[in-house]
């Protein structure tokens, strides 16, 4: 069944889910797989872009629709936090098919509208925010009609209409408030030409400490190109860059301003060799577009009969592209309490709650790494990413397990114990390639570097790499990996974890929620 673009939305359902992104057509798949009745509202008209997801695919059955449709393969992404250090790498890419999830949000069995756009929420008289209907706009009409539903999935992205129109609580990081500027190239060199790492995505710091930039090669042989900076730093640059092209009495304009920054990346530079900026359809200009203060959080991502997903929950930063992970975590724990609360094996307010911690332990774990990421790019001659300064691992992993394990959320950390938080799970990004692993793991024994082993202290890893920097990256590394490694493992992992005494299902059919014993928590806690 094709994704359906008609005027006959029914007036009633089940769910509605507002948005068609990642989050969204996840959430709008898992519940209709369960026979639950679902409405997607999609604004805009497909495709766009998004990173892909195995594991997470997979639970949904469209891993193999995305693998049979021939996107360009890029195996992971090589990150230089500075200018005298070998670059990092890891495992993640970029494709185009989040139409191939909206397509399949239908095929799943969820009636799918594109071009339909939620103008507004209305709510049950005397509830805390509970919504009960929607309003909206179809194609080539100018008529608002109505739907009602149970629950709400808002997976409306950056517009958040729950939290920015309703309920108020979206709150921006000032910490990570940077404005990026990017184009598009086309001609351009690739990343480690005949290796299996050929065609990455780059990232690379800015020389001058003031911001990263990206590079990731498209499916139509074009390349994305930004610069991220600090909103102050960007300021300051255009400002200085105006008062210089007034005196010869010309306008800076935004593309001389991204284009002045590629001096502080030469890595990147030396990628676009003698690339040209792609035109726009006038044929007439470069796009360069710009965009600033996208890094916030609601002070909630449930409440009563809803839900928020990707997005319009929170979003840290582009780097790692941490929007997409959350979009789709989020809206597994979104499908997850849903079905849970319809089939009663829990409270709505028990399911709620659940997806709140979820989604919270996923957003902080993505904002301790960003973090970490931006503290070594401001202060690239610190080796943060090289050093916890203790004797071993097990007082930096007491202070991240909190965070991990959810009992706690980087506003509750002092900021003493927030910076050896962030050097911990920054080892995430040490720098290792695949052959270095192999390696390491085919010499020492793989159990040294499993997801379930136990962590290494700093002293066995320097036994085990006995001098040899290249074993203690990847031995640094593994650790880390195991500190998140229940979030990337796909979602019997992410829903695993015993919250308020509930466990989620992933048994296709039986979606949900479990309540545990004291017995089998006991249990869990040993393992």
């Amino acid at each position: 069944m094709a994704a359906e673009i008609q005027a006959n939305v029914p007036s009633y359902a089940k769910v509605l889910v507002i948005g068609g992104g990642p989050g969204g057509s996840y959430t709008a798949a898992a519940l209709a797989r369960e026979g639950i009745d679902v409405v997607l509202l999609e604004a805009a008209k497909f495709p766009r872009m998004l990173p892909s997801l195995r594991h997470f695919l997979r639970f949904i059955d469209a891993e193999r629709k995305v693998e049979e449709h021939g996107f360009q393969k890029k195996p992971g992404a090589a990150i230089l936090f500075n200018q005298w250090k070998r670059e990092g790498y890891t495992f993640f890419g970029i494709s185009e098919l989040d139409e191939i999830l909206l397509r399949h949000a239908a095929e799943s069995g969820a009636k799918v509208y594109e071009e339909h756009k939620v103008t507004g929420l209305q709510f049950a008289e005397g509830s805390d925010h509970r919504p009960i209907s929607a309003t909206f706009t179809a194609p080539n009409s100018t008529e608002t009609r109505c739907i009602q539903f149970d629950y709400l999935v808002d997976a409306s992205g950056r517009a958040g209409i729950m939290t920015t129109k309703y309920l108020k609580n979206r709150h921006m990081n000032e910490t990570l408030k940077n404005i990026a500027c990017w184009a598009y190239w086309k001609g351009t060199d690739v990343y480690a030409p005949g290796t299996d790492r050929e065609n990455s995505p780059w990232f690379e710091a800015l020389t001058d400490e003031s911001g990263w930039a990206w590079f990731i090669p498209l499916h139509n042989n074009t390349v994305s190109v930004g610069i991220v900076m600090d909103i102050q730093t960007s300021a300051a640059k255009k400002a200085a860059g105006s008062a210089a092209k007034a005196g010869s009495g010309g306008t800076y304009t935004l593309q001389d301003h991204y284009l002045d920054q590629f001096v502080f990346v030469p890595r990147l530079k030396k990628l676009l060799g003698g690339a040209e900026l792609v035109i726009d359809t006038s044929g007439q200009n470069a796009t360069v577009k710009s965009a600033s203060d996208y890094s916030y959080t609601a002070s909630a991502y449930s409440g009563d009969h809803f839900r928020l997903v990707g997005d319009a929950s929170a979003f840290i930063d582009p780097f790692f592209s941490s929007g997409v992970h959350l979009a789709v975590a989020g809206g597994l724990t979104a499908a997850a309490t849903i079905a849970a609360s319809i089939r009663q094996h829990c409270s709505e307010q028990e399911a709620a709650l659940f997806h709140d911690h979820k989604v919270s332990v996923s957003y902080t774990r993505f904002l301790l790494t960003v973090l970490g990421a931006y503290k070594q790019i401001r202060n690239q001659q610190v080796p943060v990413l090289s050093d916890i300064n203790e004797t071993n691992f097990d007082r930096a992993f007491d202070l991240i397990r909190p965070v991990i394990q959810g009992t706690a959320d980087a506003g509750k950390l002092t900021e003493n114990e927030l910076q050896k938080a962030m050097e911990f799970v920054t080892h995430l990004f040490v720098p290792t390639d695949p052959e270095m692993q192999q390696s390491v793991g085919t010499r020492l024994g793989v159990d040294f570097l499993a997801p379930g082993t136990p962590l290494l202290t700093r002293d066995e890893i320097s036994n085990l790499a006995a001098g040899d920097e290249d074993t203690e990256w990847v031995l640094n590394q593994a650790n880390a990996t195991k500190s998140v490694n229940d979030f990337y493992t796909g979602p019997e992992h992410l829903l695993g974890e015993v919250v308020n005494g509930l466990v989620g299902s992933t048994k296709v059919g039986c979606l949900g929620l479990v309540r545990v014993s004291e017995d089998s928590k006991s249990k869990m806690r040993r393992k």
